[in-house]
């Protein structure tokens, strides 16, 4: 960590407020089973400290550590059943992946034209890729990460409250608690994970989105083989959403939180009409496909594959299905992402 060189009075005990403030938040929004309540609460957080005046700064390196966790987060859902399931039925979940995708570019494209939202930031906003991956990339690619950031967990929010909604009136149980992925149960396989993501921080220094990418894949890869039990405990996860969270939050000011609060209103709007538009196509692929609407629904929702799949184990749906699509749709829109967002913006300005 380190604080700007712009004068600042009592720097340390700026930063220990926001660190005390931060993860109280975070923990509070967490219990609360708030969606992203880790990472929601510490960027709020910071940015009322940086509206309300304090000269902090976070080290880009925190940043980049946040989004290794995050990718190895993500490699921990690739499983051999995960595969098995993409290989029964890989035409209908890439045809799927490809719907779901275009969907959200046409989204996209509304909220540059009728929201006066730019397109490089709409590109990345409106992407139905895990929320904090398609803020790390937006980041990487000169996006506003903090608009974008924005309308990501706007539409988490939103996935998951519709999401619950949708699976109470088919009559399935309620989501029970807020996500509890992975846990530390030795040290040495905790020591062997924030290697694979020190190691891929350094692989990846050169590459797009390298330091969410090539955690991601080195821990798939090792996972696999049967080599590494991936392990990220909640205070390691808690961390790397709270650097995140701080990294971006840090860097609004009173101008863009401005900006921001005129806009909310289109936000919700195409998260919503996001939303629609993906149950439509879900409920379209599971009368060609003969499976339940639920699972199709829950396999194709904009939203966060550990929120999904939360909601499909407790709906009893189909969890394989579910974290299968989830993950495909995940790896195309990291792999596309930013040619999909070039698009975007080429549209719109023409």
């Amino acid at each position: 960590m380190s604080v700007s060189s712009s004068p600042a009075r009592f720097p340390l005990v700026q930063w220990l407020a926001l660190i005390a403030c931060a993860g109280l938040c975070g923990q509070l929004l967490h219990a609360l089973s708030v969606p992203a309540g880790l990472f929601l609460g510490p960027m709020l957080t910071a940015i009322a400290f940086a509206v309300s005046g304090a000269r902090l700064h976070l080290h880009r390196q925190l940043f980049r550590f946040g989004q290794g966790c995050v990718g190895l987060l993500v490699a921990h859902s690739v499983t051999w059943s995960v595969l098995a399931a993409l290989a029964d039925s890989w035409q209908l979940m890439l045809f799927a992946t490809f719907l779901t995708v275009l969907l959200s570019a046409l989204v996209g494209l509304g909220t540059v034209r009728f929201g006066g939202i730019p397109g490089s930031t709409a590109a990345w906003g409106t992407a139905p890729g895990a929320a904090s991956a398609m803020v790390s990339m937006a980041e990487d690619n000169g996006a506003d990460a903090r608009v974008v950031a924005t309308m990501q967990y706007v539409r988490v929010v939103c996935v998951v409250m519709i999401g619950s909604l949708v699976s109470h009136l088919l009559g399935a149980s309620e989501v029970a608690s807020a996500p509890q992925i992975l846990d530390a149960t030795h040290l040495g396989n905790l020591l062997l994970s924030l290697g694979v993501v020190l190691l891929g921080l350094m692989l990846g220094a050169r590459m797009p989105a390298g330091a969410l990418l090539m955690p991601l894949l080195l821990g798939a890869a090792l996972q696999l083989a049967g080599l590494l039990t991936i392990t990220l405990p909640n205070g390691v996860l808690a961390f790397a959403y709270g650097a995140i969270g701080c990294y971006i939050g840090l860097r609004f000011d009173r101008q863009t939180v401005r900006y921001v609060w005129k806009r909310l209103p289109t936000m919700i709007a195409g998260a919503v009409a996001l939303i629609l538009l993906c149950a439509a196509g879900a409920w379209g692929l599971a009368k060609a496909a003969g499976s339940d609407f639920l699972s199709m629904y829950l396999a194709t929702s904009p939203g966060g594959l550990d929120a999904m799949a939360i909601i499909a184990v407790e709906t009893h749906a189909d969890v394989g299905m579910v974290l299968a699509m989830q993950t495909l749709r995940l790896f195309g829109v990291i792999l596309t992402g930013a040619w999909c967002a070039r698009q975007i913006i080429r549209l719109t300005r023409a």
